[in-house]
């Protein structure tokens, strides 16, 4: 073989071996570019995810999101408690925060019990409370003449469920009849000795005549807002006493 044919042999080699080469980085060139591809869109679709679930999710305790109905109470009958002696209140005030449902949103409404003034009625609704009894229940009762109170804690919506026991005699009750607004006050029957469960919270000035009056145990430090919005929804077709057209929810209770 002639040494020009030699060259030209090993110069097409050389050229094949450039060729080979190229391709092979080639072929590395778009391995990676895929690789890349692929990476970018699964974290767009890690962060779609994420986006999502921030949409959707709503923590404890937030608010409920714009439009959300509020849930009606549930209507069990929850008897069996026994009633605690009047030194659990311990002669102190209490701050007790109602985590409710009204007018489509979560709302808190705080109150400040007096242990000192009403220590019966304290030791009860903190024991209550501590139980989980109020806990999903709703409040069953507006009225908007005459008097302007919610009534709530009554777990089978009804004016006559109770935790299982009475007491009584009534605490702290204004001479005067005055409630002002504000007033949180024990629901009761005829005897001065039968409350229970039931509380009314006063939204506006209201003048409540009874021979005995009711229980003052505490005031609206937060939230009257809250109930007044409530009131101003009105009752159940459009009476001045009854169920709320909007519900209202104690999804839970705080005691401090």
């Amino acid at each position: 073989m002639s040494t020009s044919k030699q060259r030209q042999r090993a110069q097409q080699a050389r050229k094949q071996q450039v060729r080979q080469e190229q391709r092979q980085a080639a072929r590395r060139a778009r391995r990676r570019r895929l690789t890349a591809l692929v990476a970018g869109l699964a974290a767009l679709a890690l962060v779609a995810t994420f986006v999502v679930a921030a949409l959707v999710s709503t923590s404890p305790g937030e608010a409920a999101t714009e439009g959300e109905q509020c849930e009606p109470g549930t209507t069990d009958a929850r008897e069996g408690h026994e009633l605690p002696g009047p030194e659990v209140a311990e002669n102190r005030s209490w701050t007790v925060t109602l985590h409710a449902c009204a007018t489509g949103a979560a709302q808190d409404i705080t109150l400040e019990l007096d242990g000192a003034a009403a220590p019966q009625a304290v030791a009860s609704f903190v024991t209550l409370a501590e139980d989980g009894y109020f806990d999903g229940t709703g409040c069953h009762r507006l009225t908007t003449a005459g008097i302007f109170v919610l009534q709530c804690g009554d777990p089978t919506f009804t004016g006559m469920g109770g935790p299982g026991y009475e007491f009584g005699p009534v605490e702290n009750a204004p001479e005067n009849g005055l409630y002002p607004a504000g007033t949180v006050a024990m629901a009761r029957a005829g005897s001065p000795d039968s409350m229970g469960s039931q509380f009314f919270l006063v939204y506006e000035d209201s003048e409540i005549p009874s021979e005995d009056g009711y229980t003052v145990f505490g005031e609206i430090t937060s939230g009257l807002d809250v109930v007044q919005a409530v009131a101003d929804e009105g009752v159940a077709g459009q009476a001045t006493d009854g169920e709320p057209a909007g519900p209202v929810t104690i999804e839970g209770v705080e005691t401090q």
